[in-house]
């Protein structure tokens, strides 16, 4: 099912919608997080009315994995200012939270940066790009079915079973569809664990995320570089900064993660 499709929402009664949760886009038995906040977060910027806002700054908390199938997002105006308002939003099943996400709306506008200094990163992957569906661990990795989603190799150490720095590099693309704000937002969410560099593996669930969304992107690959700066006492960070095809920012990313148990 593609994105927007697996993300839809339809309005039911005051400041609530519903939606479908997809098994495509999940990660083994669970479904991915990042996936989630764009559903609660489309909710959200449509809870505005008419004149829908760009989400432009997401906080995310994550209560427990919900399961494939209905679900009710419940969205709350905290600010209705002239330039940004301010949305929460609860994704829950059977009346239980499972996420909860805090949205600045407001106004992308399409102009170029008065600075910039994004990742340098090639506009696509190239031949020696690695199909993650393929990588150690990739048959879990069911988000293959609705994205591509390829790994740079050079810095890749736990594809040879060898270890290095937490930093890896992607590039991704929506199946059938150009990608929008919001999977550039779940593109910030996208990569495996760095700690997989570390010889750690297994879940590592996201406890809070942060986005700062930047620009809508243009058509093609987004390229995603992720690195952690400090893997300490059973918790890790991720940093993600995602650009699309013209090289710009569309997408800055912070998360706290557990380390596999």
């Amino acid at each position: 099912m593609s994105f927007i499709e697996a993300t839809a929402v339809e309005k039911n009664g005051d400041e609530a919608y519903h939606a479908r949760l997809h098994p495509d886009w999940s990660v083994g038995r669970r479904l991915h997080g990042g996936y989630l906040v764009a559903t609660a977060v489309r909710a959200a910027v449509a809870s505005c009315g008419e004149n829908t806002p760009d989400p432009v700054a997401v906080s995310a908390q994550c209560f427990r994995p919900p399961q494939v199938g209905p679900a009710l997002v419940r969205t709350e105006t905290l600010k209705q200012g002239r330039t940004v308002a301010v949305v929460r939003a609860v994704l829950e099943q059977e009346g239980v939270a499972c996420l909860e996400a805090t949205v600045n709306a407001g106004t992308l506008a399409d102009v170029a940066p008065t600075w910039t200094d994004p990742p340098t990163m090639d506009d696509g992957p190239g031949d020696d790009a690695v199909d993650v569906s393929v990588t150690p661990g990739g048959e879990v990795f069911l988000l293959s079915r609705a994205c591509e989603v390829y790994l740079d190799p050079t810095g890749a150490a736990f594809l040879s079973a060898s270890r290095g720095e937490p930093r890896l590099r992607l590039w991704v693309r929506p199946r059938g569809e150009q990608p929008d704000l919001l999977f550039a937002l779940l593109a910030g969410d996208i990569s495996m664990p760095t700690t997989f560099n570390l010889g750690m593996f297994g879940w590592t669930p996201t406890v809070q995320l942060t986005a700062l969304l930047r620009a809508h992107p243009a058509p093609g690959w987004l390229a995603i570089s992720v690195e952690s700066r400090s893997v300490h006492g059973g918790w890790f960070d991720e940093d993600a900064t995602v650009t699309d095809s013209r090289g710009r920012i569309v997408c800055q990313a912070r998360q706290l993660a557990l380390t596999p148990r």
